[in-house]
This record gives C-alpha cells, structure tokens and sequence, in this order.
C-alpha cells in the first residue's frame, strides 16, 4: 500500500479565510489555483462552489482553516441575479445550448408574482449539469459524454424572494436561501410554470453569512500584491463570528489535543458553558485556535466533543 505523501508547509503558507469576489468566466477552481501556485497557498480549499457564470462571494480557506468548510457552508446565502424568458438551456444558464424558444405571453406583474413564489417551494431537481456525484461521478461528466443523468431531488429554504425589476422579456431578482440551492434550477422551474421557459442571464452571490460582498476583494487585487494578503485573510478565530469561543490553558490544552471530552459548565457565563447542541471554538492563550467543539451527552454528564482539532500541529 502506498504510503500517504507528507504536505510540507511553504513559508507562504497563512492560515485563515480569504472573501473573494469571483470573477464572472473562470470556474471556482481556476481562481483557486491562480492563488495557490502564484502566493504559494498550497493548502487551500474553498466554501460553496459558484458556477463559472457567476460573480461574488467565495470564500477561500487557507491552511488549517481548510478544516471549517463543513462550518462555513452551513449559513444561507444571498444573490442577486437576471433571467430571461423565452429561452430554455440544457445547462439552465445562458452559457449552454438552447433547447427551446418560445414566445413570452405573460405579464410583468405574473413574472413578479412567481419569483416571490419561489418562497413557497421546499424543494428542487438538480441541474444535469452540476457537480453533483453519481456513483462517484459528477452529473456534469456525465452530461457532457451524452449519458443519460439521474434525476436528483433537493431539500431547499427560500427565505425571501423578490423582483427588483420585470423588463419583458428580462426580469432581476434578489434571492436568499439555504445552502446548495441552485439559482438555475429556480429561474429554470419558473420558465416551466410560465409555460415559456427562461434560462439565469447573470448571478452575483452578495453574501454567503455572515461574510457579504462589501468585504470581498477581486481575484485581480489579490493577485497583484501579493504583499497584501496577510492583511486580507480573516484569522481562523473569527471566520465563525457566530460561535462563542472558550480560552483555556494548561492541562485542558493537553486534554483537548488528547481527544478528550471537557465538561460542560452549567452556569451561564462562566468558562465553558452551554447547553445540549451548542457549538463553539477553543481557544489558548495567545489567542491560537484551538478545536471545533459541540456539547453532547456523554452517559449521564454533559460534554464539549472535539468536531475538529485545529492546532497548528495536528
């Protein structure tokens, strides 16, 4: 059996999140090899894949931050997109191949009502071509080799949905909802229900919470100085705002990076509290990040579980 390859860390290497605002054109991945080889960030990952057609919010893990991608994704996002009606695309986005025209016999305020209807659905079919797995197998591969695609059915959260703007046969929407919904699958479904079809036009992805657009900083700036990134990535300690965060020292370090499970203080306030199903982040003293933890029940007594070891370390 062949022996797993030690990573070794380049001096480059920094450890935190990096709010990137995508680039229309290049897909998720691309922009994270521009920065991986070009900064030398060779661990590195990324938080909710938008498609090529897409612009906006990615958030960038770097090092031992590649760890809270399972954390980061869990919040809604927020995008703000365009449609147009008549048209139908195998992709469900303008950049693929039209499957259908049709006349567009319907009113601005109908388009309207259907976006805001979006609130209503609690779930959605997954575009043949996504990302997606099948047997190990991206539904977009198979797409592309002529294959017939499985049809995948998605739970989904709208939490809001309006119209910004109906232009016939154009309209602009702002959407918020859970994680892993897709836009096209929304703007495709609506077409169906209108009878005319309509495929997603553009997408701008304004935040991916508790991160929003007016923190990003574009592929071209990152790249151009790279001087500058240090200054630009968000240490791990506050990439989950939303997590209370314990510092503790000593024995407990040893413990935590033993596995162990620390006891859960009952009293609120006080180092190490919570109740059943809390999350949140240890911390040393000098401010490193320490573990991921969520209390559980452990026989009778109520304890942190370590989710994930952050220590440097590790």
């Amino acid at each position: 059996m062949a022996r797993r390859r030690k990573f070794t860390r380049s001096k480059e290497q920094l450890d935190g999140i990096l709010i990137l605002d995508k680039p229309s054109g290049p897909t998720s991945a691309d922009c994270l090899n521009d920065i991986k080889h070009q900064l030398k960030q060779y661990k590195i990952g990324h938080a909710g894949t938008l498609d090529p057609l897409a612009q906006g919010v990615l958030l960038v893990m770097l090092g031992q931050a590649t760890k809270l991608g399972p954390y980061l994704t869990s919040k809604e996002k927020i995008y703000r997109g365009t449609l147009k009606l008549g048209i139908s695309t195998d992709t469900y986005d303008i950049q693929g191949e039209i499957t259908s025209e049709k006349p567009v016999e319907v009113s601005a305020d109908t388009v309207a009502g259907e976006i805001v209807a979006w609130k209503e659905l609690t779930e959605q079919e997954v575009p043949a071509y996504s990302a997606a797995k099948h047997k190990g197998k991206a539904l977009y591969e198979l797409a592309r080799e002529g294959k017939e695609t499985p049809v995948k059915i998605k739970t989904i959260d709208i939490s809001h949905a309006e119209a910004l703007d109906v232009s016939l046969p154009d309209a602009e929407f702002r959407v918020r909802c859970s994680a892993g919904t897709y836009i096209r699958s929304l703007v495709h479904s609506l077409g169906i229900r209108l009878g005319c079809g309509a495929t997603l036009t553009s997408l701008i992805r304004e935040a991916s919470e508790p991160f929003e657009l007016s923190r990003a900083h574009s592929l071209e700036e990152v790249l151009k100085e790279p001087e500058r990134l240090s200054e630009r990535v968000i240490p791990i300690p506050d990439a989950l705002p939303h997590w209370p965060r314990f510092t503790i020292a000593g024995q407990l370090i040893d413990l935590v990076k033993n596995g162990a499970w620390l006891p859960v203080n009952a009293n609120p306030g006080e180092l190490l509290w919570g109740k059943p199903g809390d999350r949140a982040m240890l911390m040393d003293t000098e401010g490193n990040a320490l573990a991921l933890v969520e209390a559980k029940p452990q026989g009778d007594e109520l304890k942190w579980s370590i989710l994930r070891g952050l220590w440097q370390n590790e």
